[in-house]
């Protein structure tokens, strides 16, 4: 299976450490934090990775090079400005292929288990959900019986209880299909997701280890350290 990891993100709460260094390339107990991904999508058996980028993307492409010496094959999907996630992902379908792919957000670090991710059946996305962070208590998602379903939607917000509700890990499995009907620009993935979810062809998964999404200075600080404990 063939992975991409989101790098294009300016990291406007990131600033000032981003104005000068792409979020991706920032480092956390002593490394880059999308070296950490590189090295768990490698043992997970994905060589094959496609890295999109905007903000001082060129930055990322000479650090990281071709990949071969974190034993993988990068090719990258440069952006004159970032077309977030859905429209980055859609610019790099040709380049990820006709089969379901790995996605992973470049501001992430996690011990999420990537072997055992698929797709079931007509699906079209897998999503990894986690327990809701502080910064997000509300969550995203409910999954009920390995479905994931829209409850979390701010209409509904209202009317569910946050319990049942888990936030996205930013991780996830997608067929190419997912974007069938898309065209080229700027758009979100969340639309799609929710669509995909009404036709029930989302399924999902809840991970309950190590996860943090790299937000500002503080959780990276947090994160470093943790990593040199």
């Amino acid at each position: 299976m063939k992975a991409m990891i989101l790098a294009a993100g300016r990291g406007n709460r990131m600033r000032p450490l981003t104005d000068r260094v792409p979020k991706p390339l920032l480092e956390v107990g002593g490394r880059p934090l999308i070296q950490y991904h590189l090295e768990r999508l490698a043992a997970a058996g994905m060589h094959d990775i496609v890295i999109n980028h905007a903000h001082l993307g060129e930055q990322i492409e000479a650090a990281l090079g071709d990949g071969h010496h974190f034993g993988v094959h990068i090719r990258y999907s440069p952006e004159q400005t970032a077309l977030e996630t859905g429209g980055g992902i859609f610019k790099a379908l040709p380049l990820l292929g006709p089969d379901p792919f790995l996605v992973i957000n470049g501001d992430i670090w996690s011990d999420i288990d990537l072997v055992g991710l698929h797709l079931s059946g007509n699906d079209l996305a897998h999503l990894v959900l986690v327990d809701n962070p502080p910064h997000h208590p509300s969550g995203d998602f409910v999954l009920r019986n390995g479905r994931v379903q829209a409850d979390g939607d701010q209409a509904e917000a209202g009317r569910i209880d946050a319990s049942r509700r888990l936030t996205f890990s930013g991780v996830g499995i997608y067929s190419p299909g997912l974007f069938a009907g898309c065209r080229p620009g700027a758009f979100a993935l969340a639309p799609l997701l929710r669509d995909a979810m009404a036709q029930g062809r989302v399924g999902g998964g809840h991970h309950r280890g190590h996860w943090l999404d790299i937000g500002t200075p503080e959780r990276l600080s947090e994160l470093d350290r943790l990593l040199r404990e």
